[in-house]
């Protein structure tokens, strides 16, 4: 897919949430009170919408089947501990069966792995490219695989609990101990975990606080961290065979790739084992590594991933840029930052981690989140991640229960939104939208067709910087044509004047004094500039607003 696609448009969305048309919104709410969204609910029309945005791929998050406090012993799953599950439906990545569909997705729990496969189908008839979720650093505390293929062997069954570490282990064991869980449930025995196992986060205490990841097991990569001995690799680790099976399960089902949840916790050397492998089978694959850690960027991109999180450079600093934190000036530094490697990384300015940028914990306004994310998609040939109702001005200010209210939508509780179900409802028009959300969907629209154009697939970067303060600039230039994308972080109205350096002219091959026909893309207005180093542009810029500019050169 990488191949196939010049600039990824990924639709990030949680099908837990995507459809369901429950209006009950109980915090703490069953699946019975608050309802849940369904595979079935991807319906053509709705991938045409989705397709619609310009998205390339969806990736769909929590497919996997994890911990939850829904029982579903009658079809053959093991109910588990509510102190060991985050919230009522259940963190998605607190996996509890790699080969397994989450049985809340489905019409039929009995036809969950039916009713996945038919997505893949529907997605792909759509035009677009399948992405899930591999969580390969931890598993749930109650992991246990009831439908894996035969004669394969369940993480942890031949795990011997008296070692603390072991290749042949998949986790890893604090002998002489007792699991003491932050939460307990006063009405019901407590959760038993003799030897206590280590917490996913690298937490190698027998008693995990309520900031760990406690509802889930570290899986052991043949690092022994305890003994402090380093890396083991001889023979290869128990872990990475499984792993690397479970990757290929998947990618035998017509999945084409793979959103790696905290890669960075996982050895290169695994990724430089694995990958390599999988894309020889299957070379349409894609991988993206969630990662927090520039210095290792090049590492995990040798070791196979295509694309990489860009959230500590280009987002945190968008962010800050938009809050009157950062000058607009930084931003090309910051996107420039990791130099040749910028092409693989992956640009979102939401994700289900972070907060949304309606929300009160951002900018409390939608409008100035679109501008940040005009800013990132039209800033490299990288890929775009966009997360759903982004484009609706989705704000997470509910207090769904687990999470609380704290700008985030939930992945831990069942829970609808109220500007998804009205959209649907519309037909994924905008009859039920207000004049905000319609024109807020319009924008992301056209933003989203913007991202096909030569320019942005595969045009270079130059940063500009515009005069005074307030405003953000660049240039994208390809084959002789320009893309100018201006955005004002002023509150009032007025005219910024645009420097042209010599280096520009020399760099890109212009030629001074030459017309061009700038043509507003939003608007369609058109206009004729002179460009010259010798006389900075003078455009003008509505408050908290953008332009973009085509220019294309006269002919003689």
């Amino acid at each position: 897919m990488k191949n196939s696609t010049a600039k990824p448009f990924i639709y990030a969305v949680l099908p837990r949430l995507w459809g369901n048309d429950t209006t009950t919104r109980i915090p703490d709410g069953s699946l019975k009170e608050n309802g849940v969204g369904r595979l079935s609910r991807f319906t053509p029309e709705a991938l045409a919408y989705i397709r619609s945005l310009g998205a390339s791929h969806v990736w769909y998050i929590g497919l996997l089947e994890h911990a939850t406090q829904t029982d579903y012993s009658a079809h053959g799953i093991r109910p588990d501990h509510p102190d060991t599950v985050k919230g009522v439906a259940g963190s998605p990545y607190a996996v509890k069966d790699y080969y397994d569909v989450d049985p809340d997705l489905a019409e039929q729990p009995a036809e969950r792995m039916a009713e996945l496969e038919a997505l893949v189908e529907r997605t792909h008839a759509a035009g677009l490219g399948f992405l899930m979720d591999f969580i390969p650093n931890h598993v749930a505390r109650s992991y246990h695989s009831d439908v894996c293929p035969e004669g394969v062997e369940d993480l942890g069954a031949g795990d011997d609990p008296a070692l603390a570490f072991s290749l042949s282990n998949n986790f890893y064991y604090l002998p002489g101990t007792t699991l003491e869980l932050p939460r307990q449930s006063p009405e019901l025995p407590r959760y038993s975990e003799q030897p206590a196992r280590a917490t996913g986060n690298d937490c190698f205490s027998p008693s995990p606080s309520i900031n760990d990841w406690y509802e889930t097991i570290k899986l052991n990569y043949g690092v022994d961290y305890l003994g402090a001995t380093g890396l083991h690799t001889e023979p290869i680790p128990s872990t990475w065979l499984k792993m690397r099976d479970i990757l290929r399960y998947w990618a035998a089902k017509g999945v084409d790739g793979f959103r790696c949840d905290m890669a960075e916790l996982v050895p290169e050397a695994f990724w430089g084992w694995c990958l390599p492998q999988l894309k020889a089978e299957f070379p349409r694959l894609l991988f993206i590594a969630e990662i927090y850690q520039p210095h290792r960027y090049a590492s995990y991109l040798a070791a196979g991933f295509d694309y990489l999180y860009d959230k500590v450079g280009v987002y945190d600093r968008l962010i800050a840029i938009g809050r009157g934190e950062a000058a607009p000036e930084d931003f090309t530094a910051v996107r420039d930052a990791v130099g040749a490697l910028q092409p693989e990384m992956c640009y979102f300015m939401e994700n289900h981690d972070e907060q949304r940028l309606a929300s009160d914990f951002v900018y409390g306004d939608a409008r100035r989140g679109f501008r940040s994310s005009l800013v990132a998609a039209l800033s490299g040939t990288n890929p775009w991640m966009h997360y759903f109702a982004q484009e609706l001005g989705e704000r997470g200010m509910d207090a769904e229960g687990f999470s609380g209210r704290d700008g985030r939508t939930t992945i831990f509780d069942y829970w609808s939104l109220d500007k998804l179900q009205r959209l649907e409802r519309g037909g994924w028009g905008t009859q039920y939208l207000s004049e905000e959300e319609a024109e807020l969907l319009g924008d992301y629209r056209w933003l989203g067709g913007l991202l096909t154009s030569p320019l942005v697939q595969s045009g270079g970067y130059y940063g500009l910087h515009p005069s005074g303060e307030g405003s953000l600039a660049y240039l994208r230039h390809h084959e002789g044509e320009l893309l100018l994308c201006l955005v004002s972080y002023a509150a009032e109205t007025g005219t910024v004047q645009l420097p042209l350096p010599e280096d520009l002219f020399a760099q890109l091959g212009l030629c001074e004094g030459a017309l061009y026909r700038a043509e507003d893309l939003r608007t369609g207005e058109t206009q004729l500039l002179s460009l010259s180093s010798w006389a900075a542009l003078s455009l003008a810029l509505p408050a908290c607003g953008y332009r973009v500019l085509a220019l294309r050169p006269l002919e003689a």
